[in-house]
């Protein structure tokens, strides 16, 4: 990679990800943006950026032209429980601008990342050790867009030779960004809550186990996976990637270590905890380990002490 775009720079992966291909890569890595969530402080001053809606084909043609691009990571999308809202934007954005980011890939010779996520998994996929290769049944409108995504991927790779590669992201746990309406962002928002109350009412049951990855681990994928060597990649779109599985009285336990006084309730959201239900436990990440020498570095206790620390610093407590 020598010059990068990132669609979706401002969100939950993008605004990190474009900090940490800049301090990677010495080619423009290009903060694309949609008018009314530019990049601020850092992110706008360390490199490029321009506005470039997923949506608008000739926006991202005329980037890549620009800045000369030859590597696009597109993050645009909306996450789960947004989407269940509103299914008919999250199919727009997430197909109709997959598509548009290809077809620019296609014409201009780039190489594409887009994440997927255990969304694509439903309710007849094996629950425990998730295999790499196996059903995909998402009920969701955002489990049916990455399910798509992972398919139209491939078929770009298959018939016109677009180098795509994707990992399939459980959980994503950062003290950057806020919560952002992710069914498990609740592994986000009992970190914030911890700090700023002492006391956390969850919207998911205790005993509901999902897949969770913190932050630096999942950049590390995103940029490892793009870098390996194409020679030995038996998949593309999408490998198992993972890192800790809990619940959240395993995490609550975890905060109490550091804030004996912390406490959690419960108040389910019916929307999220189906959602969750549908999701796998765990995932089988052995393909990603193989083809890639995928390893996450982060446990639960070392993100606890991390995540704890920042946000204390941020909200001096």
């Amino acid at each position: 990679m020598k010059n990068v775009l990132v669609i979706g720079a401002t969100g939950q992966i993008g605004s990190e990800l474009t900090m940490e291909l800049r301090k990677r890569y010495n080619g423009d890595i290009v903060a694309g943006y949609i008018p009314g969530a530019e990049p601020k402080g850092e992110l706008l001053e360390s490199g490029p950026s321009e506005i470039v809606d997923i949506t608008n084909d000739q926006q991202i043609a005329a980037t890549v032209s620009k800045y000369q691009i030859d590597t696009i990571y597109n993050l645009a999308a909306l996450l789960s429980a947004v989407a269940e809202a509103k299914p008919q934007l999250a199919w727009k954005i997430g197909m109709g601008g997959l598509f548009n980011v290809l077809e620019v890939a296609r014409e201009k010779n780039c190489a594409v990342f887009t994440p997927s996520s255990i969304g694509v998994f439903g309710n007849n996929t094996p629950k425990d050790k998730t295999p790499q290769d196996t059903i995909r049944n998402p009920r969701t409108m955002y489990g049916v867009t990455k399910v798509s995504g992972e398919l139209l991927s491939d078929y770009y790779y298959i018939r016109f030779g677009v180098d795509t590669r994707s990992v399939r992201f459980p959980g994503l746990i950062s003290y950057v960004t806020p919560p952002g309406g992710g069914t498990t962002d609740y592994a986000v928002d009992i970190y914030y809550e911890a700090v700023k109350k002492g006391h956390f009412v969850c919207p998911i049951a205790a005993g509901t186990f999902m897949d969770m990855m913190y932050m630096p681990d999942a950049l590390h994928a995103a940029i490892q996976i793009m870098e390996a060597d194409p020679s030995r990649l038996k998949h593309r779109n999408s490998f198992n990637i993972a890192s800790m599985s809990f619940d959240p009285e395993i995490i609550a336990g975890n905060i109490r270590k550091y804030m004996p006084e912390f406490t959690i309730e419960y108040k389910i959201d019916p929307l999220r905890q189906a959602i969750a239900d549908s999701w796998p436990n765990s995932l089988d990440d052995t393909c990603a380990r193989e083809e890639w020498d995928w390893e996450p570095h982060y446990t639960l206790d070392v993100m606890t002490q991390d995540m704890l620390s920042k946000l204390k610093t941020r909200f001096k407590k």
